[in-house]
């Protein structure tokens, strides 16, 4: 019911009972009405309020409050008049209320509009977006590749061009903003009229690679590339990346992404073949892409390995990124290659590239581990342009195992000037004697050009000072926001809150490793000295939710609280939240959980692992620096002696917390040095 309707119902006399006032006799007596009005008091409700009369008061009798009596004629056209007033109050109440329904109707159809146009914004914000100077320089950079290959510049002059651009002390955002929308020739004209300075300090490295985080991700060869090559030209060295162009490629981070015009030829099984060529920077990396035309079903999958020619396929993308790199007229430091998805690249540059203007690039060749090796036939050499008969030997591709068969990760360590283990934990004698996979002859030969670096991490996302995720941020010099992070991860998981309580976070993922018998066993004995659990997983994942489904069922314990779905807020509470973190391993390339719980002010423990590192039993002392961290300070504490140690010496206990804070595991850090210090050494051979 509308008020108008409302007020009718209530209060409005129809035409058929307009008010009147009865004949009386001549001798009658009338009392003087009391007065109505509408009143709102604290009720909040309108009503009808009565004037006191004086009578109420004991006030004069009835002669003197006698009103005079009005007639028929007189009351009449009163009773008309306010039932006139009451309607066209009443029509004045209803076209207030359309025009508020019309009003609400236009708002709506603004806030639509304004949404619909914020959208826009935001998609011409991205697509236009005003890039820094790296990104800038990458792009020109870039297209001074397109500029060779189309042949509107010599491979000289392209040097020149390029030296141009990455020492230019001028904002290249404020010079070529513009002209990048223009095409090559116009773009060219540009540079030429452009001039700098300063000669760059670093190296310039070329990583081969056949993943990239975010674009393409399997393992943990991806967010190695990525960040390793953020912390490298966050200290002045230009990093740039070839890759395949799979169909499965994730492009949404990729910046000015383009085809470039011309086309780029590489040699494969005897005749040359055309590759479409594509650009763009990601994270402040230039990132080019190798298209093959002829070949295309090569990349044009779902999975990036596993298949029966991934020999012909990785062969031909190491082939044809050295023939675009010797046609774009570049003169890298370094080729940095990885696995052995690239490391035939090493055979290939010195016996073709060395002699085609790169003898003064050197080649690095990077093992994520040696259990893949790739095996193939030797005659399948000739595909690349290489000699069969002449490579396969005992001193170079033959396997050492399977003698009719040529060993491609072999060959890249024979031919490459150093070669980096990444291994955050093992030392370089126990990889040689223990973890080589048949590769132990050929590392022990090769071993002084053997080096071993960890993982790192990115300390720009992974920051308790500045995370936003956190209900409050804390740092070593001022921790009293991790006990804010722990009430709230308390409230978020449903557990009391005891001021003594031991709070253990645990993140179960597809890779970890646990002994789940030994895990429940160790969680069942912390509960009853009073420790609290928080288990994330993803149980997106069915591995991942067996063993959720398996410690919730055998773990029936208010103090243990299990979160199945990943949440990325979650994650970061539980890192700050948590008094220690539960690693199934040290070693964790994929989501880097003990130099996480490091940064975070939480003990990475090793319980119930199917891998503890028997650190007795190696005694090889050529470790990484974190390795010698992790030994000394929480390697070997199992879980019963951490909670111990917190209960009964908490304040040692908080200083080797603040310690470890301090220390600095992150992709800028000893995984950077290491690397610097490779590069260093062989461009001085």
């Amino acid at each position: 019911m509308s008020m108008a309707t409302f007020i009718n119902s209530a209060i409005l006399p129809s035409p058929s009972r307009c008010f009147s006032i009865p004949r009386t006799a001549p001798n009658a007596k009338f009392f003087k009405a009391p007065s109505l009005h509408c009143v709102r008091k604290n009720c909040g409700i309108n009503g009808l309020s009565r004037t006191p009369s004086p009578m109420d008061n004991g006030g004069p009798d009835e002669e003197e409050s006698s009103p005079e009596e009005l007639s028929d004629d007189e009351v009449e056209p009163k009773n008309n008049e306010i039932w006139r007033l009451f309607t066209e109050a009443q029509k004045n109440i209803l076209y207030l209320d359309r025009q508020r329904v019309k009003a609400v109707e236009e708002l709506n159809k603004t806030y639509r509009e304004k949404q619909l146009l914020i959208d826009k914004i935001k998609q011409l914000e991205k697509k236009y977006r005003r890039k820094d100077n790296l990104v800038l320089c990458w792009e020109l950079l870039l297209r001074i590749d397109s500029m060779v290959l189309g042949g509107l510049v010599s491979t000289e002059e392209a040097s020149n061009l390029r030296r141009m651009v990455t020492d230019s002390k001028v904002s290249l955002v404020d010079v070529f903003a513009g002209p990048l929308e223009q095409r090559d020739a116009e773009l060219l004209a540009e540079l030429r009229h452009f001039s700098g300075g300063r000669k760059r300090k670093g190296f310039h490295i070329i990583h081969i690679c056949t993943e990239m985080e975010p674009l393409v991700s399997v393992g943990s060869l991806a967010p190695y590339i990525t960040g390793l090559s953020r912390a490298l030209q966050r200290k002045g060295h230009l990093v740039e990346v070839i890759l395949p162009k799979y169909a499965s490629l994730d492009l949404d981070e990729v910046q000015g992404l383009r085809e470039v015009e011309a086309e780029s030829y590489s040699y494969f099984n005897g005749q040359l073949h055309g590759n479409k060529i594509w650009t763009g920077v990601v994270y402040g990396i230039g990132v080019t892409f190798i298209q093959p035309l002829y070949f295309s079903s090569f990349f044009n999958r779902d999975r990036v390995y596993d298949y029966p020619d991934d020999f012909e396929r990785f062969t031909y993308f190491s082939r044809a990124s050295l023939d675009y790199i010797a046609k774009s007229g570049k003169q890298p430091d370094v080729l940095h290659l990885h696995n052995w998805e690239t490391a035939i690249i090493g055979p290939i540059f010195w016996d073709i590239f060395a002699k085609q203007g790169l003898g003064n690039t050197r080649i690095l060749l990077t093992c994520q581990g040696f259990d893949s090796q790739g095996l193939d036939e030797p005659d399948k050499l000739a595909l690349c342009g290489l000699d069969p008969g002449r490579l396969n030997r005992p001193d170079r591709l033959q396997d050492t195992a399977k003698t009719h068969l040529v060993n491609i990760l072999k060959g890249g360590i024979v031919y490459s000037n150093k070669v980096i283990v990444m291994s955050s934990m093992h030392s370089k004698g126990r990889i040689i004697h223990s973890m080589s996979h048949g590769l132990e002859r050929t590392l022990a030969l090769h071993k002084e050009k053997l080096l071993v670096a960890p993982y790192g991490f990115d300390n720009s996302t992974w920051d308790p000072s500045t995370d936003k995720f956190l209900p409050v941020n804390f740092s070593a010099e001022n921790m009293r926001g991790k006990d804010a992070c722990k009430v709230a991860l308390h409230q978020r998981a449903g557990i009391s809150t005891h001021a003594s309580s031991i709070l253990v976070g645990c993140i179960i993922t597809e890779v970890s490793d646990f002994d789940l018998e030994k895990l429940r066993a160790a969680v069942q004995n912390a509960t009853r000295g009073g420790a609290q659990f928080v288990f994330l997983g993803n149980g997106a994942v069915p591995t991942v939710n067996r063993t959720l489904r398996y410690l919730q069922e055998s773990l029936e314990d208010s103090n243990v609280k299990f979160f199945t779905r990943y949440d990325e807020e979650l994650s970061h509470l539980v890192f700050a939240g948590s008094d220690i973190i539960l690693c199934h391993s040290f070693h964790d390339p994929l989501l880097q959980v003990p130099l996480k719980a490091l940064r975070y002010g939480a003990a990475p423990v090793l319980e119930a692992s199917a891998d503890n590192f028997r650190y007795s039993a190696d005694h090889d002392h050529d470790i990484t620096r974190f390795s010698q961290f992790m030994r000394s300070t929480f390697g070997l504490m199992p879980l019963s002696q951490v909670l111990d140690e917190i209960r009964n010496n908490p304040s040692t206990w908080e200083t080797k917390i603040s310690n470890a804070m301090k220390e600095d595991f992150s992709w800028d850090s000893e995984c950077y040095e290491t690397h610097v210090s490779a590069y260093a050494a062989i461009k001085s051979l």
